[in-house]
């Protein structure tokens, strides 16, 4: 379900013609991202779309000589929403997962991990998931770590099991641990970076290196070949002329393998 819907109708320049592409609009790409998810995909002050997600798709957009409309849709209802006919494209930090690769149709373009973080107050540290047993750990709905982290019960865990708790969105993850109702938030390593920056010293990082590597993609209907294909060609494109690894650069993320993506979807 979409709660909230931005349009952003940003033409291309004049010299690049609209390619075709099987979306619901012709020549407009609609794209569902959760806009509660800095600096991936976030309202800026001026309450427009921003960061790494939103910037990347525009400039697929305007590559293609097409318009682009973003669609603020929670995390948990972006494959719903695809596969719904909602909109087009999902760009929001989704993590490829052999289960969700049944569902839709993967164009990968990012790869990241996790850490783990806590309130400065709590005086409390935890470096490594296997330090979280018996502790209360918050995450956003849906991530993809959540798996791996529930894991932890059938090993190291097995006594004193990890309190793995689910929110709507990080932000909501970081205000109960905040206010002392978590013990330690995992999340995507840039999120929560971009929220010890925002909050002067109230959270920390405590892990040491980025956990649980993950591939992010795109994701498209099932059978959407047509617009899967202009996705990846318009993506080379865009490597070729500078304009991604810059993107990647000021982001601090980095382009996922063939090799990665295809072990991260289970082939």
């Amino acid at each position: 379900m979409v709660i909230y819907c931005v349009a952003l109708a940003l033409v291309a320049g004049t010299a690049v013609s609209s390619r075709a592409a099987a979306t619901i609009t012709p020549g407009v790409i609609a794209v569902g991202t959760d806009l509660t998810y800095p600096p991936y995909n976030y309202f800026d002050d001026n309450e427009k779309p921003a960061g790494f997600d939103v910037e990347l798709m525009t400039a697929i957009a305007a590559k293609a000589g097409m318009k682009i409309e973003f669609h603020d849709t929670r995390f948990e209802n972006l494959i719903m929403g695809v596969r719904g006919g909602q909109f087009d494209v999902i760009a929001s930090t989704l993590y490829v997962k052999p289960a969700r690769a049944k569902q839709i149709d993967y164009i990968p373009y990012m790869k990241t991990g996790v850490s783990i973080a806590v309130a400065t107050s709590s005086g409390l540290s935890f470096a490594a998931p296997e330090n979280l047993c018996g502790r209360k750990v918050g995450s956003i709905k849906g991530g993809a770590w959540i798996e791996k982290l529930n894991g932890l019960a059938e090993g190291v865990c097995k006594d004193n099991p990890v309190d793995s708790r689910e929110f709507p969105t990080s932000p909501e993850v970081t205000q109960a641990l905040l206010s002392g109702g978590i013990d330690a938030q995992m999340e995507d390593s840039a999120v929560l970076q971009s929220a010890v920056e925002k909050l002067n010293g109230r959270l920390k990082v405590t892990s040491k290196e980025n956990l649980y590597p993950v591939v992010v993609g795109f994701g498209v209907r099932k059978g959407n070949t047509e617009l899967a294909d202009l996705l990846r060609k318009t993506l080379k494109e865009l490597e070729a002329d500078g304009t991604y690894p810059a993107l990647l650069k000021k982001y601090n993320v980095s382009k996922p393998t063939e090799a990665e993506f295809k072990a991260a979807v289970g082939e």
